[in-house]
């Protein structure tokens, strides 16, 4: 587990030191996110803080309960059932723990037991199978942990029978449970925080549940016979119900917590996301109960590393029942105070267990115990005072905001206005998000520090911030501004380009040692006009097709490392993006690793549309920003550099095939849908080659097919590609659903508007098949032609053959181009062909000397490399 301490105390005081990872967010769910927290002990908790409260004694039972002594019995032939999961207690030990709040809310099992837990479809039954080996977990298990908090104990009372020995038992599982009981001290505070008493005394009438909403949840940890120690949850309240993964650490020794399945029972069939389930799966309470509709953030920044912030979150509750809101936080900052509406509030500050995208993303979690039950229609503020070390110092007057965390109390992708004030030195300049604003004088600051202001032009999903001792070039988009802000030198541990050794130039002359040059260390700020035009130059091509650029002006900021990063109207780019060709060429940059530097800036301005002006509703549908953003700068680069364009994408179909020493390919991962569970002790890099990789190849796919069954393409010129059906959709896409969540149905839904007859499969205006053989698939099929006939008729020929589909699943659905081969050597589109299955026939009509036929020439259709 993480290192740092825990926090549980009143607004009023307590303090104590967080360590961890700023920017970002995580986008993990309910279950694997909150339910896997580190725990510390009571006395961890800061000498000075305040007495105890009663969310802060509940949290503490919960995280400290441990085994009745009055509670051990025998066990034999019992079972316990909820949605998709069946345990069975077949002989042996359990024990429950004492109550908290009148409530038994956890046990200990030994003895000889079983789980089956039945993925509902394809993909996650696929994804099990990577991890356990078996489709269908089946696993038998010697010991078993549980929490809970409904009627567990009356489930299994029938099948109870006094304990023997239970002294020695308790010996062996005591200190263990005790031990794990923290782990969903936080879930469980969720639930029972709305039996505590009100902040005047009173006891609330209704404690069973959030409104309208059943609260139910289990965890199992297991000690399988075969897979060692794992977790399954089921939980009524998260986004998918469903979830059982391990804690498991990669072969560089990096810990990642492997998610093997995840869904909510009722799917079934197709692992498509429900049109409906719009919750993002950051959202950490249930149903979007309460929304945060504007933050006002007031931070003085003290270089290089620390930040002193106060931050005004103005909340609306959506639906009542909750008592306890939680936030993600970086765990580098401390917080000072807590208050609502101006009154102090508790709450709890706690560590993410190492490995889960929490913990990666260098964030805690924060609860806020709320004084009582959030009323529908209430309105409130909450204001946190914090400070802490979120920034990295990187030299040559960078820093790096976005290594430790966010940098303040983040509900996830919410779409929220924000009113953001700086004070800094003078000598450091600032950028955020948002449009600079007047802001009034200040007489308490100092004469060294400046003040800045930004306010959102509209809402927006999350907020960000720079600082360097930056040089700045300015040019114009139309009427956007674009400002580039870059340093005159790189980060520290930024490298060195290789040695170069330079021979004696006469042959003739005395031998010495060869003479070394070591060129001089890149300068970012020399070419931060380039970059800042090819900025430029993308919002012009992107405004043209998919609407106006969103904000009145775009920030490029150099940032340290490998890495860039697009907020809205604001953008990090990692010093590699200001190099020029020479500087790649000395650090040994490949043509492709090249050209993808180059085409940076255009693929994080691209995110400005999609991602920062329409958001991914879940999990499951993020990687349409990756893939569309980076697809979107690729259709540049197809324009003025077609060979390039095939270079980068024969490279990610390659990356999808590279094995591995275990003689797996990032193809195995899963598909694009599977989000951030991409990234797995397995497939570390899992998550770039398919998000990036096959998310590009995707959107390739569908805007090729569009266009080749186009009815207008031939009275369109190379050039006038701005009323493609592909870009038209992209246009309707930004009309419908900017400033709002999108899942990957509903993006699908607006490219099947533009389908015409010869591309409606089986009659449907419908890109279902698309959605679940590839975009919910992984496969490379190989395409190949049999039985092809030449006959000619009147003035053409007629064509007959079959397609085979070879090494995909058996209900693989592919738009498949066929060609003639004339007899003067030009290619000419007959038509689309459907291959469905392993072998399909065609029937199609060809131009007079047709010669020959050939599938897909130019290579539109992701397949197997040749």
């Amino acid at each position: 587990m993480t290192g740092g301490r825990i926090q549980a105390h009143s607004s009023n005081g307590g303090t104590g030191n967080h360590v961890t990872k700023v920017i970002g967010i995580c986008r993990i769910s309910w279950i694997a996110g909150l339910c896997v927290l580190a725990f510390v002990s009571p006395q961890s908790i800061a000498a000075d803080s305040a007495p105890a409260k009663p969310g802060e004694s509940l949290y503490l039972q919960l995280g400290q309960v441990g085994l009745d002594p009055s509670r051990v019995y025998q066990v034999r032939d019992a079972s316990l059932d909820r949605p998709s999961i069946h345990i069975s207690l077949e002989d042996g030990t359990i024990a429950f723990t004492r109550d908290v709040f009148g409530k038994v809310t956890g046990a200990f099992f030994e003895g000889e037991g079983e789980i089956l837990l039945t993925p509902p479809n394809e993909v996650e039954r696929k994804s099990m199978s990577l991890f356990t080996g078996m489709a269908i977990l089946e696993e038998r298990f010697a010991t078993a942990y549980f929490r809970f908090n409904d009627d567990l104990m009356s489930e299994l009372r029938p099948d109870l029978r006094s304990g023997q020995d239970s002294e020695q038992f308790l010996e062996r599982a005591g200190p263990t449970a005790k031990n794990l009981a923290g782990i969903d001290a936080m879930r469980l505070l969720v639930s029972f925080s709305r039996v505590l008493p009100n902040s005047d005394g009173t006891v609330p009438e209704n404690t069973a549940s959030a409104e309208g909403r059943p609260d139910r949840f289990l965890h199992a940890r297991l000690q399988g016979t075969k897979l060692g120690v794992f977790d399954v949850f089921y939980d009524s309240t998260a986004f998918e119900q469903v979830l059982a993964g391990q804690a498991k650490p990669a072969e560089n020794g990096e810990t990642f917590y492997d998610v093997w399945t995840s869904f909510s029972p009722a799917q079934s069939g197709p692992s498509r996301t429900s049109r409906h389930a719009t919750q993002p799966q950051s959202e950490n309470v249930p149903a979007h109960s309460i929304a945060v509709r504007a933050y006002k953030v007031s931070t003085q920044v003290l270089p290089p590393k620390q930040i002193q912030a106060k931050a005004f979150v103005q909340c609306e509750v959506l639906s009542g029942g909750t008592r306890t809101l939680l936030f993600e936080l970086s765990r580098f900052l401390q917080i000072e105070s807590l208050r609502l509406d101006g009154q102090p509030v508790e709450y709890i500050h706690n560590p993410a267990l190492e490995g889960t995208q929490l913990s990666r993303q260098g964030n805690d979690l924060v609860a806020v115990i709320l004084p009582q039950k959030a009323q529908a229609g209430r309105k409130f503020e909450l204001e946190f005072a914090y400070s802490g070390e979120v920034l990295a110092e990187a030299g040559s007057g960078l820093l790096y905001v976005g290594a430790r965390g966010t940098w303040y109390p983040n509900r996830g992708l919410e779409m929220a206005n924000f009113d953001l004030e700086f004070s800094y030195p003078r000598e450091w300049t600032l950028l955020a998000t948002g449009k600079p604003v007047p802001i009034e004088p200040n007489g308490t600051a100092g004469p060294d520090e400046q003040r800045s202001r930004w306010i959102s032009e509209r809402p927006i999903p999350l907020a960000g911030f720079n600082l360097g001792k930056y040089r700045e070039a300015v040019t114009k988009a139309g009427d956007v501004n674009v400002e580039t802000y870059a340093t005159i030198g790189v980060e520290k541990d930024f490298p060195t380009a290789p040695i170069q050794v330079v021979e004696s130039p006469r042959p003739d002359a005395i031998q010495r040692a060869p003479e070394v040059i070591v060129p001089s260390r890149p300068s970012p700020a020399k070419h931060e006009v380039v970059v800042g035009e090819a900025a430029a130059q993308a919002i012009r091509y992107f405004s043209e097709r998919f609407g106006p650029f969103p904000y009145s002006q775009l920030a490029l900021t150099q940032m340290p490392g490998r890495e860039s990063q697009g907020w809205p109207g604001l953008v990090f780019l990692s010093s590699y993006a200001f190099l020029d060709d020479q500087q790649r060429e000395q650090l040994h940059f490949g043509p492709v690793q090249g050209l993808l530097q180059q085409s940076v800036p255009a693929h994080e301005t691209a995110h400005q549309w999609w991602g920062d002006l329409v958001s991914w509703s879940s999990y499951r549908d993020q990687w349409f920003s990756e893939g569309l953003a980076n697809y979107c700068a690729l259709m540049m680069l197809q324009e003025r550099d077609p060979a390039g364009f095939r270079q980068i994408m024969e490279s990610y179909r390659q990356d999808l095939v590279e094995k591995n020493k275990d003689g797996m390919s990032p193809m195995d991962a899963g598909p694009v849908t599977l989000g951030t569970r991409l990234l797995s002790s397995r497939f570390p890099g899992g998550y770039e080659a398919i998000s990036y990789g096959r998310g590009t190849w995707l959107f390739h796919m569908l805007r090729t097919m569009l266009d080749d069954a186009d009815p207008q393409r031939a009275k369109r010129s190379p050039a006038d590609v701005a009323n493609g059906p592909f870009v038209r959709a992209l246009a309707a896409v930004r009309q419908r659903y900017q400033g709002k969540p999108i899942t990957t149905e509903e993006l699908l839904e607006v490219f099947a508007e533009e389908l015409p007859p010869s591309l409606r499969y089986e009659g449907k205006q419908s890109l279902d098949w698309f959605v679940d053989g590839w975009i919910n698939g992984t496969a490379l099929p190989k395409l190949e032609l049999k039985s092809v006939k030449l006959i000619a008729r009147n003035s053409g020929v007629l064509v007959t053959g079959a397609i085979l589909q070879k090494d995909a699943p058996s209900d693989l659905i592919t738009s498949v181009p066929v060609y003639a081969v004339t007899s003067n050597r030009q290619l000419v589109l007959l038509g689309r062909v459907f291959a469905d299955g392993a072998e399909s026939t065609f029937r199609l009509s060809g131009p007079a000397g047709t010669h020959k036929i050939v599938l897909d020439p130019y290579n539109t259709v992701l397949t197997f490399p040749k």
